[in-house]
């Protein structure tokens, strides 16, 4: 069975979760990180030296960083469901999921982090602005190629439309 550890409001853990819950795997949860903790401790920080969530064990493996472990969940449990096989379609689910975290996830932590986790007076409406600037025109990109596309992959739901979710759920929020 798979251990998770993270808390369950972490989008990062988030995407996770919905692999998990999308493949039907066995799993149990370890509340760590944010007000739960437990992320700084020298077993944690041996599976993860960076002391963030979510990190898994299952079996001999042991991950961090999400994206990673959704793409090997996929691998694993559900080749060809919600990992394409077809070359095309998982070269855009891939492109998918890099695109959310290196263009899309900074905006969104930005604005939420000013507008939810910071105190008021320390918050930096500048900052939002220009985050929901380019959070804007990012999905502009995004929603040009679902007028064309039923899913990020092509034809099917994928692991690039769980990630994309995932982020837009946190940045709608």
């Amino acid at each position: 069975m798979i251990t998770l550890w993270g808390r369950r409001n972490s989008a990062n853990v988030q995407k996770v979760l919905w692999t998990l819950e999308e493949l039907g795997v066995r799993f149990t949860r370890e509340a760590v990180g944010g007000s739960f903790g437990g992320n700084r401790d020298a077993d944690f920080l041996a599976m993860n030296p960076m002391g963030l969530v979510p990190v898994i064990r299952d079996g001999d493996v042991t991950m961090f960083e999400s994206n990673a472990i959704v793409r090997y969940l996929t691998a694993r449990y559900a080749n060809g469901e919600l990992r394409p096989t077809e070359h095309l379609h998982l070269a855009m689910a891939e492109q998918w999921m890099e695109w959310q975290q290196n263009v899309f996830a900074q905006p969104v932590l930005t604005i939420f982090m000013n507008s939810v986790r910071m105190a008021p007076e320390k918050r930096n409406a500048a900052a939002v602005a220009e985050a929901e600037s380019k959070a804007v025109e990012a999905l502009k990109i995004a929603d040009a190629h679902l007028a064309r596309h039923d899913w990020f992959a092509g034809s099917a739901f994928s692991f690039g439309d769980i990630v994309m979710g995932t982020f837009l759920y946190r940045y709608m929020g």
